[in-house]
C-alpha cells in the first residue's frame, strides 16, 4: 500500500519521465550548458511540482486516523527516561525560539538528547514542535526570519520562502556553513549529526506520521531550489544527510524483512503439530507492517532524489554538487541493491568531467569505495567500459590530489577487475613515477608494483606475518625493476624510481645483500647497461634509507619525520653500513675501470656510518677502501670521479674520528704523488717548445687531478699558486699552451687564493700578508682579463666565471660582519675590465639559436647544456650589478634584452630587475630608460629614421617598454616620481637632435615618444596634464614645427588624454544616481567643458583653464561676486596662470617629496588629491575641482577631504539628506591648515538651516546668517578671500598660497 506521498511522488515521476529521461541520456559534452547554470534555470519541476503540499495535506488527514500497529514493534524504542526530566526542565524555563539552533550551533550537549528533547515537545504541541524544527532550518540557512503559525496555517511552502527570501540579509555574503570562525568551525559537523540522529529517533514513530518528515521534505525541496545561495546550500545538505539516513533505514527494514521471511518459511515448513497458526499470523501482519513502512521510506527517498538531487548535482555551487555526489556514493555502498544501477551511476560518470577540483575529488571517492569491494565490482561492467578512458586520463589531472585519487581508484580496479585496464591504459600511467610531486609518483609506483613486480614476486603471508622472501624472488623483483627502467629510457632518474616504489616496495628495495650478490657474481648475466642501472639503484636505496628524504625537486610537504621513522632511518643506516664496508673495496676493484660505475660507488660513502669503522674494528676495510681509491683517482681524469673521489676522502679526513691520522696519511701521499707528476711535466712543458699528444694530455689530467682535490682539501703547504702563474703566464704571452692545460691551471689559482683567503680570515693576518694576497688576486685578475680575449672559447667562459666570482668575494661585502681588518683587500674593477666583462655577455649571452627539437637527440641535450652555462654566465654578471662591483648603469645591457630573450633568461633578469629597484627606485627607473634609448639608437643607426616605427625592431621595443611600464606595478602614488622623471627624460632625449636648419623633417629622435607612451597609464591624471604643458613648452623651442602635429607627438598626446575627465563630463557614462545631477541645462555646458579639454590636448596654445562647474555657472545665474573678484585679484590670477609644470631651468628635476606620499596616504586616497611638487607650489591650474562626495554626518564629526592645491575656488558636493526630525545641520566651519597645526579658521559661520530637502549650503565672507532671497544651492562653494578684507582681518595675507598643500576639512 503506497503512501499518498509516494502516490504524488509517482505522479511527479510521470511528468518528469521525458525531461529527465531525455536529459539523462545527454552526452555529458552537451550537458556542459547546464551544468553549471543556476538551479532555478534548470529545474525539471515546475514551482507547483516541486511543492508537495497538496498530497501531504491529504496525507496528513489520513495518516491522523491511523492507529498503531497491535504487534510489537520492530525493535525496541529507546529508552525515554532523560525525556521526562528535559520536560520537567523545558517546563520550568521556557528557552528562546531558537533554543534548538543554538544548541546546535554550539555543539556541547549530546545530539539525542537535544533531539529527545525535541520529540517530548512535539508530542505535546504538533504545531509547535514542527514550526520549532522548520525555524531551525532557516537559522541554519543564516536567515534571521521566522515562520510564524499564521504563515503556516496560510500560506504555502513557495510562498513562505518568498516572504523569507525578501527578509534574507545578503550583504556579508556568509552564511552558517561558510562563515569563518571558531564558532561555525563544527556547525556543519553538528547540523549533519542532528539531521542523522533526528531519523535515527523518529524511524519506530514519527517516521511513519506522514505529518513531520513530508512537510519537513516539502519545505527542503523548495529552499533548494531557491536562487538565495544560502537557502540552496543549507537545504541541499538538509535534505542529502536525510536521504542518507532514510537509506540507512530502508536497509534495516529490508533486513528485517529478509529475517521475518526467514521465520515465517522456517514456521510453515513444520509439522501440523508443532507449526502455530497464532505464530504465523503474527509473523504475516509483521510482513505486511514492514512492507508498508518500507514503501513509505521509498516513497520519501523518492522524492528527495527527483525533488532536490537531480537538479542540485548539477548546481552552479560546487560545494553542493560536492555534497550531492559525495552522499549518491554512500547510498552506493550502504544500499547497493537499490542505488547500484547504472541509472544512478550515470551521475558520478557525468560529474568526473566537473570543471572544479572538489567535486572530481568527491566522485573519485565514491568510487573508490564501489570498486574496493570485489563483491560490487560485477555491477560496475557497463559503467566500467563507458568511463574508464575518463578515468585513466585523470591520472594527469592538473591537481595533483585528484590525480593521486585518479591512481588509487585505478589500482583497486586492477586488484578487482582483471582484465579491464588494458597494456595501453598502464602504459600512459607508468611515466607517472617520475613526476616531482611525491604523493601522486608514489602512488603511480604503488600501481607499477601491483601490476608488474607483485604478480611474479608475491609476499606469501604464514600465520599472519609476512614470511621473507626467497633469493629467487628476490632476484626476480631486480630484474624486473632492471627491465622496466631500462626501457623506460630514462637512466638518469634511478632515485625518483626508487623514491616512488618505496612506500610499497621498501622491502625489497632495502635488500642489500641481493643487490650486492647479483653485482659481484661473476657468472651472472648482466649486460653493461644492466650493471649500471643495478648500481644506480643500490646506491638511490642506499641514501633514501640513510637520509630519509626524497630526490631533489621532489616535494612532501612534510616538515620532518616521526621519531619511529628517525628510528628506522638509524637502524637502516647501521645495517647498511655493516653490509657494503667489506664489499665496497670489492666493488670499486670490479669497476674501477667504468668511470660511469666507479663514481656512484664512490659516493656510497656519504650515506655510511662512519663511526663503525671504529666501533667495528674495519680498518683492515677502510685500508682496502684507500687504496682503491687512490687507484681511481690515477686511473680517471672525469670530473665526475675526481669530484666523488675527493669528496670520499674528505668524510674520510675529519680529525673527529680515531683513523683520522691513516686517512691524512692517504691523502698526502696521493697528493706528493700528483705534485711531483706535475712537477716534472711542467718542467718539460717550459723546456720545450712542443709537446705531442700524450705528454698534454698526462700534463692536464694531473691538474684536473690536483684541481678537483683543491677544491675539498687544503693542498696549500704544497705551493702550487707559482707554478700555475708561470705556466698561464707563458700561455698569455706566447700561446703555446693547450688549452686543455689551461683550464685547470685557471681553476688551480682560483682555488689556492681562495684557500690563503680562508686562512687569513681565521686569524689576525699581517699587513704584509694581506698585501701579498691583494698582489696575487690583481695579478689573477689580469691573467683572467687577458684570457677574455682569447681564441677559445672554454677558455674565455672559465675565465669569466672565475673573474666574476673572484670579483664578489673581493667586494666591499667582504669586511661586512666585523671584518673590517680585511679592507685593504677589497678590489674595484677598473672601467677597461668592466667594459670588457659586458662586451662578453653581449657576444656569449645574448646570442640567437635555432630551436629545440623534441629534446631526445644528442644535439638537443648538447644545447640545453650550453643554455645552462650562459644562464650561468649571466648569473654572475648580475650578482657583481647587485652587490655594486660593477656600475649600475651596466645593467642597461642586460635590461635591454629583457623581451627578446625572456624565455631563456626572463626569471634572471626580473630578479636582477627587482633587486635593482630595491636598491635604487630612482636610479633603476634612469636605467629603463637608458635600455630604451641604447636600443633606439642602435635601430637608428642601422635604418635611419624614416620608417622607424614600422619595423618589427621598433614593435619588439615597444613590447619592452610595455614589459618595463608593468614592472612598476600598481603603486602609481608610490612610484609617481619615478614615472615622471622617466618622461621628462624621455621628451628630452626625443627632441635633442633637431633637424637641420631649413628641413621640415620630424626630430630624428622624436619617435622615442612611442615607446614613452606605453608609460603613459602609469601616471596619474594631474601629471598627465603638466607633462602635456611641458612637451609643449619643449615643442615650441622646436624652430621646424610642422603645420600639423607630428605622429609620434599625436600618439604620445592621445596617451595622455585625460581619460578621468571625460568620463566625468559625460552623462552617457555616468550612473544613474549622478546622472540626474546633470539634467536640463547642465548637459549643454558639459559638452562645452569636453569639448574644451579636447582643445587643451593641442600643441599650438597653451591648455586652457578648465571652466568653473560651481551651481552658479551650470544654471547660468550670475557668480555672486565673481566678476568683482577676478578685477580686483588679477595680480594672483596672472600669477597662478604662470605656474607651469618645469621651470626655466631646464636642468632642475621634478622634485617630489616622500613626506607628501605619505601625508597623501593619511587623507582621502582620491585620483584627485594632490601632493606639493616642491616647497615653492608648481601649480598648472588658477583653480581645482576637489571632486570629493560628501556624505552629512547625522550626530557631527568631521570630514577631511584631501589637499587644497589652488584656492582661488574648490568645490564639494554634499550628497546625503539630512534626515527629517533628525535635528539641523548646527553649523559649518572651513579651516585651512591642519588641525593642531599653524592653520587659523577662516571664521566663516553658517547660521543652523532646518531645511529637510536636497540641503546645500553656501560658504560666504558674512558671519551671520545669509539673505532670505539667497535659493539654496546645490553645492557648497569656498571662494577665494578679497585682498582688501584679508588685510583688514588676522590671516595671512597670501592667504591663497597658504593654503596650498595643507590638509583641511569640515566640521559638522
Amino acid at each position: 500500500m503506497s503512501s499518498p506521498l509516494q502516490r504524488a511522488a509517482g505522479g511527479a515521476k510521470t511528468a518528469l519521465s521525458a525531461s529527465s529521461s531525455s536529459s539523462a541520456s545527454l552526452p555529458f559534452d552537451d550537458r556542459d550548458s547546464n551544468h553549471t547554470s543556476e538551479g532555478n534555470s534548470d529545474s525539471l519541476l515546475a514551482d507547483e511540482g516541486s511543492d508537495f503540499e497538496d498530497s501531504l495535506n491529504r496525507s496528513v488527514k489520513k495518516r491522523a486516523a491511523k492507529r498503531p500497529p497491535k504487534t510489537t514493534p520492530v525493535a525496541k524504542h529507546p529508552k525515554k527516561g532523560s525525556r521526562v526530566v528535559h520536560r520537567h526542565s523545558r517546563k520550568q524555563s521556557e528557552p528562546p525560539a531558537n533554543d534548538l539552533f543554538s544548541a546546535v550551533k554550539a555543539a556541547k550537549s549530546d545530539m539525542q538528547s537535544l533531539v529527545d528533547e525535541w520529540l517530548d515537545s512535539y508530542k505535546q504541541d504538533q504545531d509547535a514542535g514542527f514550526l520549532e524544527l522548520v525555524n531551525f532550518f532557516i537559522r541554519s540557512c543564516g536567515c534571521k526570519g521566522t515562520v510564524t503559525p499564521e504563515m503556516f496555517k496560510k500560506m504555502s511552502n513557495s510562498e513562505i520562502i518568498q516572504h523569507l527570501t525578501e527578509q534574507f540579509n545578503e550583504d556579508s555574503g556568509d552564511y552558517p556553513l561558510t562563515a569563518p570562525g571558531p564558532s561555525w568551525k563544527k556547525f556543519q559537523g553538528s547540523f549533519c549529526e542532528f539531521v542523522r540522529t533526528l531519523v535515527c529517533q523518529c524511524q519506530y514513530s514519527l517516521l511513519y506520521d506522514g505529518f513531520p518528515m513530508d512537510n519537513l521534505i516539502s519545505l527542503l525541496t523548495g529552499l533548494s531550489d531557491s536562487q538565495v545561495r544560502a537557502f540552496r546550500h543549507t537545504s541541499t545538505l538538509a535534505a542529502m544527510k536525510l536521504m542518507t539516513s532514510l537509506v540507512r533505514v530502508a536497509l534495516q527494514l529490508s533486513l528485517h524483512q529478509d529475517n521475518n521471511q526467514r521465520q515465517y518459511e522456517a514456521e510453515r515448513n513444520k509439522g501440523p503439530g508443532q507449526r502455530a497458526p497464532e505464530r504465523l499470523e503474527s509473523l504475516l501482519e509483521k510482513r505486511k507492517e514492514l512492507q508498508e513502512h518500507q514503501e513509505e521510506i521509498e516513497g520519501m527517498m523518492n522524492a528527495l532524489f527527483r525533488g532536490v538531487f537531480v537538479h542540485r548535482y548539477r548546481d552552479v555551487l560546487p560545494e553542493i554538487r560536492a555534497i550531492c555526489i559525495e552522499e549518491i556514493g554512500c547510498w552506493m555502498q550502504s544500499y547497493s541493491t537499490s542505488f547500484l544501477t547504472d541509472s544512478y551511476l550515470k551521475y558520478i560518470g557525468w560529474t568526473l568531467h566537473d570543471k572544479h577540483r572538489e567535486v572530481r575529488l568527491k566522485c573519485l571517492k565514491a568510487l573508490k569505495g564501489l570498486y574496493g569491494n570485489r563483491d560490487l565490482t560485477a555491477r560496475l561492467e557497463l559503467f566500467t567500459s563507458r568511463f574508464k578512458d575518463r578515468m585513466v586520463s585523470m591520472v594527469m589531472d592538473k591537481e595533483y590530489d585528484v590525480a593521486v585519487e585518479a591512481v588509487r581508484l585505478l589500482i583497486l580496479i586492477l586488484k578487482n577487475m582483471e582484465g579491464v585496464l588494458t597494456d595501453a591504459d598502464c602504459e600512459s600511467i607508468y611515466p607517472v613515477v617520475y613526476a616531482s610531486n611525491r604523493g601522486l609518483a608514489s602512488a603511480a609506483g604503488e600501481f607499477l608494483y601491483w601490476k608488474l613486480f607483485y604478480p611474479e614476486c608475491e609476499i606469501r603471508t604464514m600465520g599472519g606475518r609476512e614470511r621473507r622472501q626467497s633469493p629467487g624472488a628476490q632476484r626476480t623483483f631486480f630484474q624486473l625493476l632492471l627491465s622496466f627502467f631500462v626501457e623506460s629510457e630514462l637512466h638518469d632518474h634511478a632515485a625518483y624510481l626508487v623514491d616512488s616504489l618505496w612506500d610499497c616496495a621498501g622491502a625489497q628495495l632495502k635488500d642489500w645483500e641481493s643487490l650486492t650478490s647479483l653485482l659481484l657474481e661473476k657468472d651472472q648475466n648482466l649486460g653493461d647497461v644492466q650493471e649500471s642501472t643495478l648500481i644506480e639503484i643500490l646506491v638511490s636505496s642506499a641514501r633514501q634509507a640513510s637520509e630519509g628524504h626524497p630526490p631533489v625537486g621532489r616535494v612532501t610537504g612534510r616538515k620532518g619525520l616521526t621519531s619511529k621513522e628517525r628510528k628506522t632511518q638509524a637502524d637502516d643506516r647501521v645495517k647498511l653500513t655493516e653490509h657494503l664496508i667489506p664489499l665496497l673495496p670489492q666493488l670499486l676493484a670490479k669497476f674501477s675501470a667504468d668511470a660511469e660505475k666507479v663514481t656512484p660507488l664512490l659516493r656510497l660513502l656519504s650515506s655510511f656510518d662512519l663511526h663503525i669503522y671504529c666501533t667495528g674494528r674495519l680498518e683492515k676495510h677502510l685500508e682496502l677502501f684507500l687504496q682503491q681509491l687512490q687507484e681511481v683517482v690515477v686511473k680517471h681524469a672525469e670530473p665526475a670521479v675526481l669530484e666523488a673521489g675527493a669528496h670520499a676522502l674528505y668524510l674520510l679526513c675529519n680529525p673527529e674520528f680515531t683513523f683520522f691520522s691513516r686517512a691524512d696519511f692517504a691523502r698526502s701521499q696521493l697528493v706528493d704523488l700528483l705534485t711531483d707528476r706535475f712537477q716534472q711535466e711542467l718542467e718539460e712543458l717550459l723546456q720545450s717548445s712542443f709537446l705531442d699528444e700524450d705528454e698534454v694530455y698526462n700534463l692536464a689530467a694531473t691538474l684536473k687531478r690536483l684541481s678537483a682535490f683543491y677544491n675539498a682539501h687544503d693542498l696549500t703547504r704544497w705551493e702550487l699558486y707559482e707554478p700555475c702563474c708561470q705556466l698561464l703566464q707563458k700561455a698569455v704571452d706566447t700561446g703555446e699552451v693547450p688549452h686543455q692545460v689551461i683550464l685547470p691551471a685557471l681553476t688551480l689559482v682560483y682555488f689556492s687564493i681562495l684557500w690563503t683567503l680562508t686562512h687569513i680570515s681565521k686569524s689576525d693576518a699581517s699587513q704584509k700578508q694581506l698585501s701579498s694576497l691583494r698582489d696575487r688576486m690583481v695579478a689573477f685578475c689580469e691573467l683572467c682579463q687577458s684570457c677574455l680575449s682569447d681564441v677559445d672559447t672554454e677558455i674565455q667562459e672559465q675565465a669569466f666565471v672565475l673573474l666574476s666570482d673572484l670579483l664578489l668575494i673581493f667586494s666591499p661585502q667582504m669586511i661586512v660582519g666585523g671584518r673590517d681588518f680585511l679592507r685593504p683587500l677589497v678590489f674595484f674593477p677598473e672601467a677597461t675590465l668592466q667594459s670588457e666583462l659586458a662586451s662578453f655577455l653581449m657576444d656569449h649571452v645574448f646570442i640567437q639559436l635555432g630551436d629545440l627539437g623534441s629534446g631526445d637527440s644528442q644535439e638537443d641535450h648538447l644545447q640545453i647544456e650550453r643554455l645552462h652555462q650562459r644562464r650561468r654566465l649571466l648569473a654572475g654578471f648580475c650578482k657583481l650589478l647587485l652587490y655594486g662591483v660593477l656600475e649600475m648603469d651596466a645593467a642597461s645591457d642586460v635590461f635591454k634584452h629583457y623581451n627578446k630573450f625572456y624565455n631563456d633568461y626572463g626569471d634572471i633578469i626580473k630578479e636582477t630587475l627587482t633587486r635593482a629597484r630595491q636598491i635604487d627606485r630612482s636610479h633603476c627607473s634612469r636605467i629603463l630608460l637608458l635600455s630604451l634609448k641604447q636600443l633606439y639608437t642602435e635601430l637608428l643607426q642601422d635604418h635611419g629614421p624614416q620608417g622607424l616605427n614600422e619595423l618589427p625592431a621598433f614593435i619588439e621595443m615597444r613590447d619592452l617598454a610595455r614589459r618595463f611600464a608593468l614592472s612598476f606595478g600598481p603603486q602609481q602614488l608610490q612610484n609617481r616620481d619615478l614615472v615622471v622623471m622617466l618622461h621628462k627624460e624621455g621628451i628630452k632625449f626625443s627632441l635633442s637632435e633637431l633637424p637641420p636648419a631649413g628641413s621640415s623633417d620630424q626630430p630624428p629622435n622624436l619617435a622615442f615618444l612611442e615607446l614613452l607612451s606605453e608609460f603613459s597609464p602609469r601616471l596619474i591624471h594631474q601629471d598627465k596634464q603638466l607633462l602635456l604643458s611641458y612637451l609643449e613648452k619643449c615643442l615650441q623651442q622646436v624652430s621646424q614645427a610642422p603645420g600639423r602635429p607630428w605622429g609620434p607627438v599625436t600618439t604620445y598626446c592621445h596617451s595622455l588624454s585625460p581619460v578621468e575627465n571625460t568620463a566625468e563630463t559625460s552623462p552617457q557614462v555616468l550612473p544613474s544616481s549622478k546622472r540626474r545631477r546633470v539634467e536640463g541645462p547642465a548637459k549643454h555646458d558639459r559638452e562645452d567643458v569636453s569639448s574644451s579639454q579636447e582643445e587643451s590636448l593641442k600643441l599650438n596654445s597653451i591648455p586652457p583653464t578648465p571652466t568653473l562647474t560651481s551651481t552658479a555657472v551650470k544654471s547660468r545665474q550670475p557668480l555672486w561676486g565673481l566678476e568683482e573678484m577676478e578685477e580686483e585679484d588679477d595680480s594672483e590670477l596672472d600669477f597662478a596662470q604662470g605656474l607651469s609644470l618645469m621651470e626655466e631651468n631646464e636642468e632642475e628635476e621634478l622634485e617630489i617629496q616622500d613626506e607628501s606620499s605619505e601625508e597623501r596616504q593619511d587623507t582621502d586616497m582620491q585620483a584627485s588629491s594632490y601632493s606639493s611638487p616642491s616647497e615653492r607650489g608648481l601649480d598648472l591650474l588658477d583653480s581645482t575641482e576637489l571632486d570629493v562626495e560628501v556624505s552629512v554626518p547625522r550626530a557631527g564629526g568631521v570630514c577631511v577631504l584631501g589637499k587644497c592645491w589652488q584656492a582661488t575656488h574648490v568645490l564639494i558636493k554634499l550628497t546625503e539628506r539630512p534626515q527629517p526630525g533628525g535635528g539641523p545641520l548646527s553649523c559649518l566651519w572651513g579651516f585651512y591648515g591642519n588641525p593642531g597645526e599653524d592653520g587659523l579658521p577662516i571664521g566663516l559661520l553658517l547660521c543652523p538651516v532646518y531645511s529637510f530637502h536636497l540641503s546645500h549650503y553656501r560658504i560666504s565672507d558674512m558671519t551671520g546668517p545669509l539673505p532670505s532671497s539667497t535659493p539654496y544651492l546645490k553645492d557648497v562653494t569656498i571662494w577665494k578671500r578679497q585682498r582688501e578684507k584679508e588685510q583688514n582681518e588676522a590671516f595671512p595675507q597670501a592667504f591663497p598660497w597658504a593654503l596650498r598643500g595643507r590638509s583641511w576639512a569640515l566640521f559638522f
